[in-house]
């Protein structure tokens, strides 16, 4: 009786689920659809999440989302949870055996970026106090909140992701332009991209 009821709970929470209303590129996969119902817009503060998504970001370059969404244990384990003092640390024989590794995108200067960002970061965080507050500094330290009623109202870029993108390369950071910057900051929540009518939208900030 017990596993009928679990059972029952369990159907009646994917019901529920599948019958909200999410940003349409969200209904693609279940893995995307997880993704976009936990994380995608809500404000992230912890330096460590931060440069995991940073990475993650710089790393989709010319690939899809769902292919690095895919990948993401792998780089974890690859990169020691995005530990960033760990990560800075690495060797080149480290780096040498990531670009051999499946488990990630096997592309080296994205991995080489990956460890020399991890050693900016340590030069922000010693400067600033933290990674959060060097990068929600760039933008004011609040969220910015769109209103768009579809996807296609999201612009690529913005005069925020362009200076976002300056000031991190003029720190030394690969792998953030603006598109990535922009991506970034919609991934962090620095910026509120649900669409109205999304389940989420006012969950992570929106009126």
């Amino acid at each position: 009786m017990d596993e009928l009821r679990e059972l029952a709970g369990w159907v009646g929470y994917h019901v529920t689920m599948s019958s909200l209303m999410r940003c349409s590129w969200a209904e693609s996969t279940p893995e995307m659809r997880e993704y976009h119902d936990l994380e995608w817009g809500v404000p992230v503060r912890d330096d460590m999440v931060l440069f995991e998504f940073l990475t993650l970001e710089g790393a989709q370059a010319g690939l899809s989302w769902q292919t690095i969404l895919n990948r993401r244990p792998g780089y974890r384990a690859t990169f020691a949870g995005f530990d960033i003092a760990k990560v800075a640390r690495m060797t080149q024989g480290d780096i040498d055996k990531a670009v051999k590794d499946p488990a990630i995108i096997r592309n080296r200067g994205k991995i080489e970026s990956t460890v020399s960002n991890a050693q900016v970061a340590l030069e922000v965080i010693e400067e600033h106090g933290s990674l959060s507050a060097y990068l929600w500094g760039l933008i004011g330290d609040q969220v910015i909140q769109n209103a768009v009623a579809s996807m296609t109202q999201v612009q690529a870029i913005t005069p925020e992701s362009e200076s976002m993108s300056k000031a991190l390369k003029k720190r030394g950071f690969r792998f953030v332009g603006p598109t990535i910057c922009y991506a970034f900051m919609q991934a962090v929540g620095m910026v509120n991209d649900h669409q109205v009518d999304c389940f989420r939208y006012k969950e992570v900030g929106g009126e």
